[in-house]
């Protein structure tokens, strides 16, 4: 079987920066459905496509066909007071962007993944770039797997249990959709929402 549109392939890949510095080598295989679902980039999609099992290939992405150029806009100041302790550096929490324009747009926009990237007596610096913004990067990748997509994975629009998937970025996301208040705990392992 070839990897063509509607088919679920199982990638094993090696993500480096351009200086071949490893970023993430995981022991098993993503998986995605293939054809447009946005399961991967659009050039690892586009050169994958007619691919057989076993295939394998290295591939430079820019910023701009990976996680985008480094965006200053999305760094944000919050009080400390608005988040739950113990707070450290590295910790994540979802919200919406600020928006210079009238109210009706904020239901378009997509949460970010703010990630605290400093901690002060009474300040919190969020950063709502991904960590990989701004970086060329290689992908060595190599077919292990390739089948035929079930109806529901194609109205889902996703693999079985693949949707969480993102490359560079932990796996541990829920769609818990709390609101960041002043007396919100992490206990649980819920990842509080930042609006």
């Amino acid at each position: 079987m070839k990897i063509e549109k509607n088919t679920v392939v199982s990638l094993r890949y090696k993500l480096t920066d351009a200086q071949n510095n490893i970023i993430e080598e995981p022991d098993s295989p993503m998986v995605y459905l293939h054809g447009g679902y946005e399961g991967t980039f659009p050039k690892i999609e586009t050169m994958l496509d007619g691919q057989d099992v076993g295939y394998e290939a290295s591939i430079q992405l820019e910023p701009s066909e990976a996680f985008g150029e480094y965006d200053p806009e999305l760094l944000k100041i919050e009080p400390r007071a608005r988040f739950p302790e113990p707070l450290e550096v590295g910790m994540q929490f979802e919200g919406v962007p600020d928006s210079e324009e009238d109210e009706s747009s904020e239901a378009d926009d997509e949460p970010l993944i703010y990630t605290v990237t400093d901690v002060a007596d009474s300040q919190v610096v969020l950063d709502g770039n991904h960590p990989l913004a701004g970086m060329a990067l290689r992908f060595w990748v190599q077919v292990e797997d390739i089948r035929a997509a079930t109806d529901e994975e194609i109205e889902n629009r996703h693999p079985e249990g693949g949707e969480a998937f993102a490359f560079g970025m932990p796996n541990d996301s829920d769609d818990g959709d709390d609101e960041l208040t002043d007396d919100i705990s992490n206990a649980g392992g819920t990842a509080p929402t930042l609006h």
